[in-house]
């Protein structure tokens, strides 16, 4: 009996000693009010700014995500990014740990995405297959806890990051070639740069920035398309054609629609760099397209005013200049030591009646690289990109250029603005001298070389050899309307029977005598083609 009770106690004791209590211990709020994606949430003491909140709605087994906003004294004003219709007055509310971060990597190339990284293209989920185990990578979990990335399906990068700075730069001194005779020439575009395309509705800003995504195709540039507040045909749209063209292959798309809420329009931006920023950090070259960002302010002043924040100029709060700076300031090119990975960004801005003095675009113009402006007036003309080369100006200029374009472009400049000078004055009267006529006539010629069809983007060998034959007089004897087939012509010839040449201007990049010599001699055996046929 004894034996009995002294086995019964032993084991007692075991289980006393081996029981371990560890009760889940969450800190829980509650939605005062809600409405318009917005909440009022009592509760949660311990929340930090920009951190992810669950919405546990009742009777629905998936939370909602939102993020912390406001942190007031007694309440805060979070903002919902799930399905903000599930969230209702008296919702229990959960903190999570971690900052408003989305998941990144090589498996994203290719697909469409929602601001939050969920794939919207019905591929299946987006899984990483490039971290591998034992790979050395600082990533953040579900869980908020940094950690090395070893056999994880997805990295997370926070949506807010501080730029890189001063001393993980360098200059941008590699072109980011756009396959636009106009841009490439005239205002080029540096890896690392930011550049902004600005115009009223309706001029071509998005399909300027379509043929750079289509134009790297095999430049080993990573094109991320952020669509803000765009229809979701216009998109659908856009996907179409870039596969059409193979341009998806090396292309995310991250499309925060027209019918999705305004908290989604405010965090695509910021999600579309975190994603290029993890491609710039393993070294690569990144070009992010923001289209566009007057949606994007839109979207902050609606949320700032619900959240009742204090409304400034045309309503927007004051602290508006910020939400584009600490987007843009993100873009840069990376030195050797820190990688050598660039991200370039191009923001659109869309104006009203051509007014670029307005408060949205002279906040974004002061913080980029310079300005690419789409005039209405000469896309009604026909003139198409219609650039309006006195607005525009890159900052960088022909840092950003190869040395054969840097020669060629120069010219162009000078002759264009000759050109647009002489015209104005030249309407006013009939009788011109000689000099002044052939100025006019080459101008016409120059401008009608520079127009280029959507979906057309030229090899930069391509662009110099017909900037050269422009600015040197071989096309002064080609009428005006037939200078489209005239140039199509000179390419086809030169694909066909200068194709050692042309090798030559790819790889060498620069007009040394030699080149210049073979390629005055390739323009003169066309010409006499030309003449003879």
């Amino acid at each position: 009996m004894n034996t009995t009770k002294d086995q019964i106690v032993a084991a007692l004791k075991k289980e006393v000693d081996e029981f371990q209590f560890s009760p889940e211990v969450a800190e829980v709020g509650e939605v005062m009010e809600v409405g318009d994606g917005v909440a009022r949430i009592a509760g949660l003491s311990n929340v930090r700014m920009s951190e992810m909140i669950e919405f546990l709605p009742q009777g629905e087994a998936k939370p909602v995500s939102g993020v912390a906003m406001n942190l007031e004294q007694d309440s805060i004003g979070a903002i919902i990014l799930g399905e903000q219709e599930k969230v209702k007055e008296g919702d229990e509310v959960r903190l999570t740990g971690r900052v408003l971060s989305v998941p990144v990597g090589e498996g994203f190339i290719g697909r469409v995405v929602n601001p939050l990284g969920e794939p919207i293209d019905g591929k299946g989920p987006v899984v990483e297959a490039s971290l591998r185990k034992g790979e050395r990578e600082l990533t953040q979990d579900r869980g908020g806890v940094n950690s090395r990335g070893q056999s994880r399906e997805l990295a997370y990068y926070p949506v807010e990051k501080i730029a890189p700075g001063v001393i993980a730069r360098e200059s941008v001194n590699k072109p980011l070639q756009t396959g636009i005779k106009a841009i490439d020439s005239m205002i080029p575009i540096g890896r690392g740069q930011r550049e902004l395309i600005i115009g009223d509705r309706q001029t071509g800003k998005t399909a300027l920035v379509i043929d750079t995504i289509v134009n790297q195709r095999e430049s080993g540039v990573i094109s991320i398309y952020v669509a803000v507040g765009q229809k979701d045909s216009k998109v659908a749209k856009i996907v179409a054609e870039l596969e059409k063209r193979d341009a998806m292959a090396n292309t995310i798309v991250v499309v925060a629609g027209a019918s999705m809420p305004a908290p989604l329009w405010f965090i695509a931006p910021y999600a579309g760099c975190a994603m290029g920023e993890y491609f710039m950090d393993k070294g690569k070259d990144v070009v992010v397209i923001y289209d566009d960002l007057s949606k994007h302010a839109w979207s902050y002043r609606q949320m700032s005013l619900l959240l009742r924040r204090p409304p400034g100029r045309e309503a927007y709060p004051g602290d508006i200049f910020y939400l584009h700076s600490r987007l843009l300031e993100r873009a840069a090119k990376l030195n050797k030591a820190h990688g050598g990975g660039s991200l370039t960004a191009l923001p659109i801005i869309e104006t009203q009646a051509g007014d670029i003095s307005a408060y949205i675009p002279t906040n974004v113009i002061s913080i980029t690289d310079g300005q690419i402006y789409l005039e209405g007036d000469l896309f009604y003309q026909g003139i198409r990109p219609a650039l309006n080369v006195g607005l525009s100006v890159s900052r960088v200029g022909s840092a950003a250029q190869v040395k054969a374009m840097k020669k060629v472009a120069g010219k162009l400049r000078i002759e264009l603005a000759q050109y647009r000078e002489l015209a104005a004055f030249a309407q006013f009267g009939s009788d011109l001298d000689p000099e002044t006529r052939a100025r006019l006539e080459r101008g016409k010629r120059l401008t009608e070389i520079l127009k280029q069809g959507q979906y057309e983007p030229m090899s930069v060998e391509h662009q110099i050899v017909i900037l050269y034959a422009a600015t040197n007089g071989y096309v002064d004897d080609v009428p005006v309307e037939e200078i489209r087939s005239w140039e199509e012509g000179l390419h086809r010839y030169l694909d066909t029977s200068k194709q050692e040449f042309m090798k030559l201007l790819r790889e060498k990049k620069e007009l040394t005598e030699e080149v210049e010599e073979k390629l005055k001699d390739a323009l003169n055996e066309y010409k006499n083609i030309k003449v003879q046929s």
